[in-house]
């Protein structure tokens, strides 16, 4: 219970810190701290000690894949959000988002279909 706990102060954290710096002069940092690798760092450790190195390496490829529909999202954040309302911008970068994220999926599963 603890360790969940301590787990909802970082997210909490990570909300604070995203809301001081959408507010300071320095707003764009708003955009890189949800980046900070938290689930990651999760994922790898939880593969890492479960699995062989192979796995864990596999498992950093596919997330070297995932940054395309996240690229994909920035994109069309930054098309839409000159020319759309705020809402509008962020359900179809988000729907941007799904679509990148299916043709990934489907093209990794071809690429690797051992990695299954």
């Amino acid at each position: 219970m603890i360790s969940l706990f301590i787990k909802c102060l970082f997210g909490a954290f990570a909300v604070l810190l995203i809301a001081l710096a959408s507010r300071s002069r320095y707003f764009v940092l708003a955009g890189l701290v949800p980046l900070f690798p938290t689930f990651a760092l999760i994922a790898h450790f939880v593969v890492g000690t479960t699995r062989p190195a192979a796995a864990l390496q596999t498992t950093a490829l596919f997330g070297l894949w995932s940054l395309a529909p996240y690229a994909a999202y920035l994109m069309a954040v930054y098309l839409f959000s000159t020319r759309l309302s705020l809402a509008v911008t962020l359900g179809a970068a988000t729907l941007v988002w799904v679509m990148a994220a299916a043709v990934m999926l489907l093209l990794w599963f071809r690429v690797f279909p051992a990695a299954t």
